[in-house]
């Protein structure tokens, strides 16, 4: 539904994307990631069509962003970090407007607006002004905008923005049930809601990409040794725990990293290709501790983000100051 091909975009000699290459298929929710200045907005700019790239090739349900973009702008659907409101307007007077500018046929704007109200949740302020509508109100409308042609493709720039937790679990309820129906690419700071709410994520560091694939295999890919987290009851020397351990068959490192009620929690990386569950609870049994629990480390979204975005050595910005 989206493909994107070498693409790049200088600004006289700065070059804000270098080259980027992906993919999201149809129905895919897929989270669009980078620290700041990294080529996020950029890239969204130009797949929306608002601006040209400088080489490479991109596509949005099968037409060029460059050759054919009234018919990609016709497929889109774009919420940007702040909604195109008009705050003077009623909503359901906004949305009829929109769907006027959007060239949508007269007899169908009116059933379409309360269709894409009720989706939103902002039926019941469809007769109030929009300036007098809550963060989270406004930002639902402005979902609601760019629902209303029935795009194929929903562009959603940080969706969840100044809203309260109430607030983003709804809208993340709602983004989750339009994925199937929809193509999403959402790009947030927010790395919670993308593992909540994205099947796949494209991360983009310095104008390059650096990783596209889905949050769990990013995290094997990453993560090829087994790391296993240990809790132990009682008070236990974590010297001894960790000098124990350490002989176990298969075990490359272990580490320290929390006491717990009392107790210790340390985390134990196997070599890779190695399973030492079973082996590293026979060592704390059989060294006299009580073993509470033991279970496979999940790495986090965060973690692989801040690994994959980590400034290289020898960078001016990841040199101590």
């Amino acid at each position: 539904m989206i493909k994107v091909e070498g693409l790049t975009k200088r600004y006289d000699r700065f070059e804000a994307v270098h080259g980027i290459d992906f993919e999201v298929e149809k129905g895919q929710i897929v989270g669009f990631l980078g620290p700041n200045g990294a080529g996020k907005t950029t890239t969204m700019r130009i797949l929306t069509c608002f601006m040209p790239p400088t080489e490479g090739k991109a596509s949005v349900a099968g037409f060029d962003v460059m050759t054919q973009s009234m018919e990609v702008k016709k497929r889109i659907g774009y919420l940007p970090e702040t909604p195109p409101l008009y705050p003077e307007m009623e909503v359901e007077e906004y949305l009829t407007f929109v769907g006027r500018l959007k060239g949508m046929p007269a007899a169908e704007i009116p059933s379409r607006v309360k269709q894409v109200s009720e989706r939103c949740a902002v039926a019941d302020v469809s007769k109030k002004l929009i300036s007098k509508l809550s963060k989270g109100y406004r930002q639902r409308v402005g979902l609601a905008q760019a629902l209303l042609h029935n795009p194929d493709v929903l562009v959603l720039d940080e969706p969840t923005a100044g809203l309260d937790p109430k607030q983003i679990h709804e809208t993340r309820d709602l983004i989750r049930s339009l994925g199937g129906e929809h193509t999403i690419i959402l790009s947030t700071h927010i790395l919670p809601e993308v593992e909540q709410t994205c099947e796949y994520v494209v991360i983009i560091s310095k104008g390059k990409l650096v990783a596209k694939d889905s949050v769990a295999n990013l995290t094997s890919r990453l993560r090829g040794q087994e790391t296993v987290s240990v809790e132990i009851e009682g008070r236990v020397d974590a010297g001894a725990v960790k000098e124990r351990l350490e002989k176990v068959d298969g075990v490359s490192r272990v580490t320290a990293k929390e006491e717990r009620g009392g107790g210790l929690v340390v985390e134990v990386e196997s070599v890779a290709g190695r399973n030492v569950r079973t082996e590293v609870a026979r060592a704390v049994v059989n060294a006299g501790w009580g073993l509470h629990e033991l279970k496979t480390a999940s790495v986090s979204l965060e973690e692989i983000f801040l690994e994959l975005t980590a400034p290289e050595q020898g960078d001016d910005k990841g040199k101590k100051k």
